[in-house]
């Protein structure tokens, strides 16, 4: 018996029947599908000026306010995406298809954070908290990795549930 069982594999798949239907009806869903790109976009931008930063020591404070844009985005994108869970799955956070991208998503909140905490505290260098600001976004990139792998395995769920239906 093979003890592995992957994602794709789990019978009861990424959605019930419910929530499925719970996430198509909820505006949180098209909410967060327009606020992802955009968090996407100010992180680019972030990180061409904090590149510029490191690179010719010009554009500190565009570089700055482009990392608090980036950390308000985030947290627009987690409040409105914690009452998507709430909606969907009937929890805040750390719902049982979304566990592990919460965890980490709390680091990367914790970064963001705790740059933001040293900016305006005046308690780091700015190599420092550039530093930092690259700690957080290699923590968000992981996690937006993480919600596309999750998108991609909604999307194939939700494939082989229109073949079924469809068969049927």
């Amino acid at each position: 018996m093979n003890a592995h069982v992957s994602l794709s594999e789990n019978p009861v798949g990424l959605y019930s029947v419910e929530e499925r239907i719970r996430r198509d009806q909820s505006v949180w869903t098209l909410v967060q599908g327009i606020l992802a790109p955009i968090q996407f976009l100010v992180f680019a931008i972030s990180v061409g000026l904090i590149a510029h930063w490191w690179l010719t020591g010009s554009w500190l404070m565009a570089a700055h306010a482009s990392i608090v844009i980036k950390t308000m985005t985030l947290y627009a994108i987690m409040v409105t995406g914690s009452i998507w869970e709430k909606e969907v799955f009937g929890a805040y956070l750390f719902a049982r298809p979304f566990f592990w991208e919460d965890m980490v998503s709390m680091l990367v909140l914790a970064l963001h954070t705790a740059y933001l905490a040293a900016l305006f505290g005046g308690l780091l260098s700015d190599g420092q908290l550039m530093a930092l600001a690259v700690a957080a976004y290699v923590s968000y990139v992981v996690n937006a990795g993480q919600f596309l792998w999750k998108f991609r395995l909604a999307r194939l769920d939700a494939s082989s549930h229109s073949n079924i239906e469809a068969s049927a």
